[in-house]
This record gives C-alpha cells, structure tokens and sequence, in this order.
C-alpha cells in the first residue's frame, strides 16, 4: 500500500463527506437504529470517494460490507487503499482489472453469502443467479442504480429468474429526475473539457438517446453554447427534444456535421462501421451509458488504418483517407474512466435513496420476489430531507383542499 496514495484517497473521501449532509443525517439514524446488525451487505459500485461514504455510513449502520467494483474502468485505486483496513468493511477492486479478475472481485463478495446486495448495473446479480443459486435464495433484497441495470432485471423477472426482490431505485423520482438529468449533465461534461480541453461554444453535438440522462446532456452542451442534435428511435422523445428547441435528426445524418457524438442510449451498436463512414473529421466521441456497448471497439479497428493515444484518455484513430476520430476514456463511461462521476451533492441525493431503500427491505424482509418500484412515501421523505439541508420550506395542502383532491 502507498502511504501518499491512501492519504490521497483518504482526503477525498473527507472531502465528499464534508458536502453530502442527507449521508450524515442518515448516518446519525442509522447509528442508532443499526438497521443492518448481524447483515452481510454486498456492494458492486462505480468505486470512487463519494461510493466510499455510502459504504462507510452501511457498515455505521451495523452491516458487514463487501465492496467491488461495477466497471474495471471507474474504480479509483487511492479510494480502495484508503479504505483497506477499516472495521467490517472488505473491499475487493483494482483499476484496470481483466474481465476474468473483475469477475473474481464479484465472486469474492458473493462468497460471503450475503442478505442484502446493493447494484449499479447488474453484474452482480447475474453473476449470482448464473454461479449462485443457493445464495440467491437466501437473499433478502436488492437495490439497482441504473437505467441498463434495471433493464436487464426486467429480462430476468420476465424469465422467471429473481428469486428475491429487487427495488429499481433508477425509477424513483429522486434518482431519475435529479442524479441521471443534473448529474450526468454535468459530470459527462466535466469529463470531457477536462479530458480534451477544448471549447464547447460554437460547436455541433450530437446526443444519441433523449432520456433523462440525454436531457441533461442537452442542456449543459446548450449552455455551454453548443448546436445541439438529438438522436432517438422513440418519436414520443423526439417530440419532446424538437418542443425542448434541439435538432432532431437520425445519427447517420447528425454524425456527417458533429463535433461530439456522446452516446447516452443504454443501448448497443451505435457507432459500427456505417456510422464511421459517415463521421466528420476530427469527431470527438464519448460514452455516457454504464456499458461499453454502443461503441463497437472492432469496427474502429476495421475503420483505422493506425491507432494511437494522443492524450491521457483520447485514443486516435486513423483512417487511411487520412479522417481522424478520437474516442475517450476507451470507449467505458466517461465520467467515471477519465473523472470523478458526478458532483458530490448528486451523490448524496442518491445514495441516500440507495441507503434508505435498503433500511426498507432490512425492515420490512420478507418481501414478494420480483423487481420493485421505490415507494411514494420514501421518495417524498428524501425530498423533504433535501429541503431541509437547503433551509427551504415548502406550503401543505390544506384538508378542505386535500379532500377537493381526493386524497
């Protein structure tokens, strides 16, 4: 273990601590009420400072946590060291880790057999129906994250597969509404300025998917003073993106005049060979979706008659026409493979709903196998709570009117 390598880890850490004040309230709760005492809590996770604290306040909550990884490409290796050690906290993760090693990091928390899991993007879960079933049987409950987590549990509850409940926290209005619009706005952004350090202003973006998290893409790229194209196969969306005062175009046309294609689908196979052929010179192309899957790494390969890395988290790659394309962060989800995710109060919002949610099952086990909507009441409470650390308060519904409102 490096010393100034933990130490680094350890001061970012307090620093995320120090601007997530939901965390801390929880943390004082959970103190006290020891929610997950006797629990073995597994953790799969973007590892990062702010994923440090969430883990932290679990373990001061009573539970015996085991912490991974979600993406060979996002865990930051200072964090990890800073974190070794701790009481009741095991940590398994390394940055740039082999898909056999990252595998064994899972496999390494699902070993411990644990009541509770807490998922950002699924692996982990698919890693314990496929290798684990006598442990998916005993699992209490589960938390997931993110839009492609939740997609491929809507597969597996269709097959039959979850043997336990699972609460896609993603659906939840505090998670959507705020971390995937205001987050992934700002922190893609983030990653990509100080990755390439060029303007934005004056430039052609083209944003492939209009979600939540293409929303807030739109908008910073808009506020940075960016023309900004939208690409989407659902017209509802397209409707909206035209109404929002963006471009609407299909990607084979947006790509001929973009400066920047950020991905943002949960998709697959968006940049292929065709795509390519059609790219303007010097395109900058950036992922924001938790899978490397809408860049196809073999199709740049084929396209490129010599690749080569150009800057710390900018490949190029060269066609033999001379055209140049740059992918960043390798094609893995950018604001975590070359920045810090998204902006620590985001995180606190959402952790907490993570942190909460998990109480809700600990509390609340059994609960009917399947995957789960995030309740009203624990969506609302956390918004009040979020108010409260902003000193705003809001007005009530009086009866008379509650009851005019049939509630």
């Amino acid at each position: 273990m490096s010393h100034s390598n933990a130490d680094t880890g350890t001061k970012k850490i307090e620093w995320a601590r120090t601007h997530m004040p939901l965390l801390a309230a929880l943390r004082k709760e959970f103190s006290e009420e020891q929610p997950f005492a006797g629990k073995r809590l597994a953790m799969s996770i973007h590892l990062e400072a702010k994923t440090a604290c969430l883990a932290l306040l679990l373990r001061d909550g009573g539970a015996e946590v085991y912490l991974t990884g979600s993406n060979p490409l996002s865990t930051q290796d200072a964090i990890v060291e800073a974190l070794q050690g701790e009481d009741r906290l095991n940590v398994s993760a390394r940055r740039g880790v082999s898909e056999e090693e990252y595998l064994d990091c899972l496999r390494r928390s699902l070993a411990a057999e644990p009541d509770l899991l807490l998922e950002d993007g699924g692996d982990m879960i698919a890693l314990l129906l496929d290798e684990y079933p006598q442990v998916s049987a005993s699992v209490l409950g589960a938390t997931e994250e993110t839009t492609t987590g939740v997609t491929r549990l809507r597969t597996w509850e269709k097959d039959g597969a979850l043997e336990f409940p699972v609460f896609a926290v993603n659906e939840a209005q505090m998670k959507h509404l705020i971390d995937n619009r205001y987050g992934t706005g700002q922190s893609v952004w983030d990653a990509i300025l100080r990755t390439t350090n060029l303007l934005v202003a004056g430039k052609s973006v083209l944003i492939a998917g209009y979600g939540w998290c293409g929303r807030g893409l739109a908008l910073r790229a808009s506020g940075l003073g960016a023309h900004v194209s939208i690409t989407e196969v659902d017209p509802i969306k397209a409707v909206e993106a035209v109404m929002d005062g963006f471009t609407v175009t299909t990607l084979l046309e947006g790509i001929t005049h973009a400066d920047v294609l950020i991905t943002a689908t949960g998709g697959r196979d968006l940049v292929i060979d065709e795509t390519l052929q059609n790219a303007k010179d010097g395109l900058v192309i950036a992922n924001a979706s938790h899978f490397d899957l809408e860049i196809d790494r073999a199709a740049l390969a084929r396209f490129a008659a010599a690749d080569r890395l150009v800057r710390a988290g900018i490949r190029e790659f060269r066609s033999r026409d001379g055209k140049c394309v740059y992918l960043l962060g390798e094609g893995n989800i950018v604001n975590l493979s070359v920045g810090d995710g998204h902006p620590v109060e985001i995180m606190d919002i959402s952790f907490a709903l993570q942190a909460m949610m998990l109480r809700y099952i600990a509390n609340n086990a059994p609960i009917p196998p399947g995957l789960h909507p995030v309740p009203d009441e624990v969506d609302t409470h956390l918004a009040r709570k979020k108010l409260d650390t902003l000193g705003i308060a809001i007005d009530r519904l009086t009866d008379a009117q509650r009851r005019y409102l049939g509630l």
